[in-house]
């Protein structure tokens, strides 16, 4: 005799509104252009000797702008790289910049940081909080086996 296993309803993008997705949509094109226009060149037109942290940082900084055009048309599926963007700007704010700027050691390359990174206002603002809630914390975790 078999078990018939049923499954959480997987999630669609109607359990967001329409202008939800469109904002999400918004955030995405601002990372992909955002990071299209600064990281693409760079990474285009350099030579073959990179120095190895500024070659990972633009490497992971384009596949993101690639990601976050897919986001466009899958705004809802895409939603994990609205919530690492925001991770790891607020997490470097509050731990690289904002020491510096408490203390009064803010150089110019920090502050250029600080500015750009700033641009996660506009992530934090288009992520649907309460859907990220409902889906990543209060929902069912996936089965282990």
């Amino acid at each position: 005799m078999s078990t018939l296993i049923t499954y959480p309803k997987p999630t669609t993008t109607t359990d967001l509104p329409l202008y939800r997705l469109h904002l999400m949509r918004a955030g995405y094109l601002l990372m992909g252009v955002g990071l299209a226009v600064v990281k693409w060149p760079i990474l285009i037109s350099h030579g073959s000797s990179w120095p190895l942290f500024e070659g990972v940082v633009t490497c992971i900084l384009t596949a993101m702008s690639l990601l976050a055009f897919l986001g466009l048309r899958y705004p809802v599926r895409l939603l994990p790289l609205l919530l690492f963007e925001s991770a790891w700007k607020l997490i470097w704010l509050s731990v690289v910049a904002l020491p510096k700027a408490v203390a009064g050691d803010m150089d110019s390359a920090t502050q250029a940081i600080a500015v750009n990174c700033a641009v996660v206002l506009v992530i934090l603002a288009v992520t649907p909080w309460r859907y990220v809630w409902q889906q990543y914390v209060r929902a069912p975790g996936d089965r282990w086996r």
